[in-house]
């Protein structure tokens, strides 16, 4: 068995779902293993990761006005508000989904389903340098 590690970077906009599967593809086939599982890992406690539809972009839009709404950006809320308004709600937000997938690597492909796209889930307003530790383990 091999194993290889990497640090993927990505810039966001805005708060919102960025479509990262192409990076996180072009990654495992550099590393040129057949069968394994990826890891990957959010660094942040205010961005998460997400395995969703990836063809209909409704389904992004809904998912960004269902956090809005079950973690809104009430400052009568919350206590701890130090980088801005979005800053406890980023925190619930990431809490609520997840910092960490793992896929498996079959015949050199990830066995995402036909619709399945891996995204990472931006939680603050304002542009961001987020990191995702990426780890393959396999042959």
């Amino acid at each position: 068995m091999k194993q290889v590690a990497t640090i993927l970077e990505f810039s966001t906009r805005r708060q919102g779902l960025v479509e990262i599967t192409r990076h996180v593809t072009d990654w495992v086939a550099e590393a040129g293993f057949r069968q394994g599982l990826l890891t990957l890992f959010c660094r942040h406690t205010s961005a998460s990761l997400l395995i969703q539809e990836n063809a209909a972009p409704e389904v992004r839009a809904d998912l960004e006005a269902y956090f809005a709404r079950i973690a809104p950006e009430d400052p009568s809320v919350y206590a701890h508000d130090d980088e801005g308004l979005d800053d406890m709600p980023a925190h619930l937000r990431t809490a609520l989904t997840q910092v960490q997938l793992s896929i498996p690597l079959i015949d050199g492909r990830l066995a995402l389903g036909t619709w399945q796209g891996i995204y990472l889930f931006e939680h603050r307003r304002r542009p961001h340098r987020r990191t995702v530790a990426a780890h393959l383990l396999g042959a």
